[in-house]
């Protein structure tokens, strides 16, 4: 039997093993670079939708960079907890975590305009939904009854479908150029940069292997960059202004932005809690399943759980934006087959030292907002394309078309007729207080709260005429892949 050079089979199985340190260096780095630009992203669009992100204008804009260089810092921090471990705290598994998108559409609704002056509430918010996070591993085997795929799946795609107007505004030029009615928002030069990076992303995604296809995003968007360079639309002069202004070394600022309690940030990230938490169990699942071949241990999951909480938590104090496991570098350890959990830790120590370096931050700030917008175009297409295929687990007979269909309408409606009311407008939620409005806003809460309500409440069969009065004639007979599976 041959063996490969970075071990024997059961070697690369064994989350313990450490690889020759002149492969791990490089594998650990391959796990930065799948995750790279999707761990920065949340933060600038946070800072944009506050009012000092790309393009803006604003005397805060280099907050953004210390948002940049604790998405990075905590994710590699967060990370150590999952893979070196603590007490009961952390899963002894290769799991890279990162800043996670599906709190982004509640994070949103919490800054939206106020600048500095809405991080206060933000922070605090995602400190304390760390603490319940954590203490969710108590409980986690407990509740995922209550989250099936009808539920999570529906969530997943309500999240993507909150971001995909984002990457279509950042593409055509970014905010701050809309909101003057600026005519170059939209224009050829805006288009074509986004354009160049999402057709080099799906280039490398369907026609290379390895590495170039997993790190695809970042050289779609390392392309769009230079295009930007050659075309003049990018300036040499913003690099290397921006390189020289921003610090060679940085340490975290504890409550930096000072505290302050908001009922809906606090209900929104610990309502959001549940959801990230049944996302770590199914990494955690993925990891043991595809690198090891068996089914996670009780205690694998609840130390995963912790990790998450926790590291959501400490980063809050700072600056770092809620963390999660990574679903990417699930699929990154099943195609290089190394379940080495030191490997991971590499990779988690790489994004420490970049999170203490401030001018790695000042270089992603120079990413032109249209060659970001093309990545994220693609990043939250695939968010809304991972939701679909949960829901492909689900039997759809009458009742869950109907949960679905409840759920999906008042949720997704909220969702649009909030984005499309003008700030200081009048809007569907005006007449409940400010906490349930924001929250409301968001329309995944009220969404995920339909959909679990309704799936414990429901008899398990709705009769056939049950749905034809208000289907239209489109009821639908399909019942799932899994349940197609299933049958005889």
């Amino acid at each position: 039997m041959t063996h490969s050079p970075l071990g024997t089979p059961d070697q690369l199985r064994d989350p313990d093993y450490m690889p020759p340190l002149w492969t791990a260096i490089p594998l650990g780095i391959q796990h930065v670079l799948a995750m790279f630009v999707a761990n920065v992203t949340p933060a600038i669009i946070v800072a944009g939708a506050a009012g000092f992100g790309f393009g803006s204008n604003s005397p805060d804009l280099p907050e953004l960079l210390y948002l940049i260089q604790m998405s990075m810092l905590f994710a590699g921090v967060a990370t150590l907890f999952q893979t070196v471990t603590f007490g009961p705290v952390g899963a002894a598994l290769p799991i890279v975590q990162g800043t996670s998108f599906a709190f982004i559409p509640i994070m949103i609704p919490l800054v939206a305009g106020k600048g500095v002056d809405g991080l206060a509430a933000l922070f605090t918010g995602v400190f304390l939904g760390g603490l319940f996070h954590a203490a969710l591993g108590l409980v986690i085997g407990r509740i995922r009854f209550a989250l099936p795929p009808l539920v999570t799946g529906l969530v997943v795609t309500m999240i993507g479908l909150a971001l995909v107007k984002v990457g279509i505004e950042y593409a055509a030029g970014g905010v701050p150029l809309k909101a003057q009615g600026a005519a170059a928002y939209g224009d050829w030069s805006s288009w074509s940069a986004a354009l160049i990076v999402i057709v080099v992303t799906l280039g490398l995604k369907f026609f290379a292997r390895g590495m170039l296809s997993v790190s695809a995003v970042l050289i779609g968007i390392m392309v769009g960059y230079g295009y930007c360079l050659v075309t003049g639309k990018l300036p040499v002069e913003a690099i290397t202004g921006s390189w020289q202004n921003a610090a060679t070394f940085a340490l975290p600022m504890p409550f930096k932005y000072g505290i302050e309690i908001s009922v809906a940030a606090i209900i929104g990230f610990c309502l959001m809690a549940f959801v990230s938490a049944v996302e770590t169990v199914g990494d955690v699942s993925g990891i043991t399943k595809g690198g090891a071949g068996r089914e996670a241990t009780d205690r694998e999951i609840k130390g995963a759980t912790y990790a998450d909480g926790l590291g959501t938590a400490i980063g809050g104090v700072f600056g770092g934006l809620p963390n999660t496991s990574f679903s990417q570098n699930v699929g990154l350890i099943a195609m290089t087959g190394v379940m080495s959990r030191h490997v991971v830790t590499i990779g988690a120590v790489f994004l420490i030292l970049c999170g203490l370096v401030p001018k790695i931050g000042g270089l992603i700030r120079t990413i032109p907002i249209e060659v970001l917008g093309g990545g994220v175009i693609v990043m939250f297409g695939m968010v809304v394309a991972a939701g679909i295929s949960m829901l492909s687990d689900v039997d759809w007979n009458r009742r869950n078309m109907v949960i679905f269909a409840v759920a999906l309408s008042v949720g997704l409606g909220l969702q649009l007729e909030a984005m499309g009311t003008a700030p200081g407008g009048v809007d569907a939620l005006q007449h409940l207080p400010e906490t349930l409005r924001v929250l409301g806003a968001s329309g995944i809460l009220p969404a995920a709260l339909i959909a679990i309500v309704l799936n414990l409440a429901l008899p398990e069969e709705l009769a056939a005429e049950a749905t034809e009065e208000v289907s239209g004639g489109l009821s639908g007979h399909g019942q799932g892949l899994r349940a197609r599976e299933d049958r005889p």
